[in-house]
């Protein structure tokens, strides 16, 4: 009865759409909690928790790439920015907001500083998003890469950032984050600030996919002429994936001040936005598993490679002056062996993994 689907079916309609439809899910679910929330943050040290403090913002940053193109079919190179602007929304009302003293006592600041990124980070996704009511495909890119370089490379650049007479950057004293009575000065509370942030945001995406909205979006994706036929409001549909996409990455963008002494442009590159489409592809487009796996892959590579770049570093002191070079290869090498020998990503072989076990002795 725990292992499904050989051997036993649901009876009920409410069973078979549950989230975890058998015991064995459950409690599997129930020992990743266990893990995340308790085993993990009590084994490790500053190190690691900082690569899943890393792994973490990934997702956040992923999640709404995932939406936009793997379930609603909207290409975008531009992502990015909107986490930029829910960075510097968040920055801003923390730093230069003169906020009601309760509210300073009470630790309100920041929490209400990442709902006004979020909405803001969503408006300002959904005015780029606008296009993608008149054009489709290698204008669609276009239009987000506008959305990166306009936003990014221009607006934070050249006014945001002057806010306060600070030049590029705002700093970001210890202390000036703060969850009620929780200051966050530490990777191990930003990890329990990350993994909230991250089962918060999963949870809702996945419910959001199962709802109405979800299946008129996979609708879209799969042909936005039958989807419009069938009496799916194309445009509105388009524009609300936009707006949630940018939701969720205002929330990574305001997540991410609480681990940097201080927020610039060029912790939102072009090559973020790039780097965000390729976690994806790696890990599976249209799985939400995809962007976990993506994550996990990308960064754990990438920490691996700088280990070994530092360990050569006495043999072939050069190595380490090309550090991003050769990650930058990697990167690369890795989007073209996954696009020619696992197209599907992880998150495809994950699945067949599963029906192997679920289906046996019939796994044939």
């Amino acid at each position: 009865m725990s292992h499904m689907p050989c051997g036993v079916y649901h009876e009920r309609y409410a069973q078979d759409h549950a989230l975890w439809r058998s015991r064995f899910v459950r409690v599997k679910m129930l020992l990743l909690a266990v893990f995340v929330y308790l085993l993990f943050p009590l084994w490790a040290d500053t190190y690691y928790l900082g690569v899943a403090n890393m792994v973490g913002y990934t997702v956040l940053g992923a999640l709404g790439v995932q939406l936009l193109i793997g379930y609603c079919g909207q290409v975008t190179l531009g992502h990015a920015a909107f986490l930029a602007v829910g960075a510097y929304t968040s920055t801003l009302l923390v730093l230069q907001v003169p906020w009601p003293n309760f509210m300073l006592r009470a630790g309100l600041a920041y929490p209400v500083s990442i709902i006004a990124a979020a909405f803001a980070a969503g408006l300002w996704s959904l005015l780029f998003g606008l296009p993608s009511a008149r054009v489709k495909g290698f204008y669609l890119i276009l239009t987000t890469m506008a959305a990166q370089f306009i936003t990014v490379d221009f607006v934070i650049t050249q006014y945001v950032s002057q806010i306060g007479g600070r030049g590029q950057a705002f700093s970001l004293p210890p202390g000036t984050i703060k969850i009620g009575v929780w200051t966050i000065d530490n990777d191990r509370r930003v990890y329990f600030l990350m993994a909230f942030l991250v089962t918060c945001l999963t949870f809702a995406l996945v419910n959001l996919l199962r709802s109405k909205v979800g299946r008129a979006w996979i609708a879209i994706r799969d042909n936005d002429i039958a989807a419009e036929t069938m009496g799916i409001n194309v445009v509105r549909y388009k524009l609300l994936a936009f707006f949630v996409a940018g939701f969720m990455g205002g929330i990574a963008g305001a997540f991410w001040i609480s681990n940097l002494a201080a927020v610039s442009p060029e912790h939102f590159p072009w090559s973020w936005s790039l780097w965000l489409v390729g976690v994806i592809l790696i890990g599976g487009v249209g799985s939400i598993h995809g962007v976990f796996f993506g994550s996990l892959f990308m960064v754990v590579v990438m920490e691996l490679l700088t280990l070994a770049v530092m360990s050569l570093a006495g043999v072939y002191p050069e190595l380490l002056m090309k550090l991003n070079f050769v990650k930058e290869s990697a990167f690369g090498l890795a989007i073209c062996g996954f696009l020619l020998f696992e197209p599907n990503g992880i998150a495809y072989r994950w699945w067949q993994m599963k029906n192997y076990f679920n289906l046996w002795p019939f796994s044939y």
